[in-house]
């Protein structure tokens, strides 16, 4: 049995359906829906959800403790919200909100255009160094921004780049004469 597993998820804040084989979690911020693998059951024992394992074997452990951890990030989700920040480093680098999407000038020839999907929502500061990618679901929040960081990962020489906040990228040591 996961240790992850035995914990009851709280619904502080939302409330969860439970109908056959999907459980669906609605909060302030919107709602999210979760297919439940046949090797577990999801009860709701008062204020809180229980995720129970029915089968036996490795399989079942590892749906046990997955599904509970995926119960948790829904309710968070729906209740606070997730979010990620991204920084642009590089002389001339910067973005520009367009329409639900961003603009990126990061060193092409040429602009890239990038469009979140409907649940994520992007903000760009005013100065166009740092874009918010903020929603619901924290697979997609952090999948809009791991695409939007592909499209110019920071360089270890000079640190020119998209990157998180807070993320510390090692630099090298450029070319020495002899």
């Amino acid at each position: 049995m996961s240790r992850i597993g035995k914990q009851p998820v709280p619904l502080a804040g939302a409330s969860a359906e439970i109908a056959s084989g999907k459980v669906v979690v609605k909060g302030k911020l919107g709602e999210l829906s979760l297919p439940v693998p046949a090797t577990v059951s999801v009860e709701q024992e008062g204020d809180a959800l229980v995720v129970k394992c029915i089968g036996s074997g490795k399989q079942a452990n590892a749906d046990h403790g997955t599904t509970r951890a995926h119960l948790a990030n829904m309710v968070k989700g729906v209740t606070a919200g997730y979010v990620k920040e991204l920084e642009i480093q590089g002389v001339g680098y910067k973005a520009s909100a367009q329409g639900r999407g961003v603009k990126l000038s990061v060193g092409f020839s040429h602009d890239i255009d990038y469009e979140p999907p409907e649940t994520v929502k992007l903000e760009v500061s005013g100065d166009g160094l740092s874009i918010k990618v903020s929603g619901t679901d924290k697979q997609q929040v952090g999948l809009v921004a791991s695409r939007i960081r592909a499209f110019q990962p920071p360089e270890p020489y000079k640190g020119k780049g998209i990157r998180y906040k807070g993320e510390n990228v090692r630099r090298k040591v450029g070319k020495t004469v002899a």
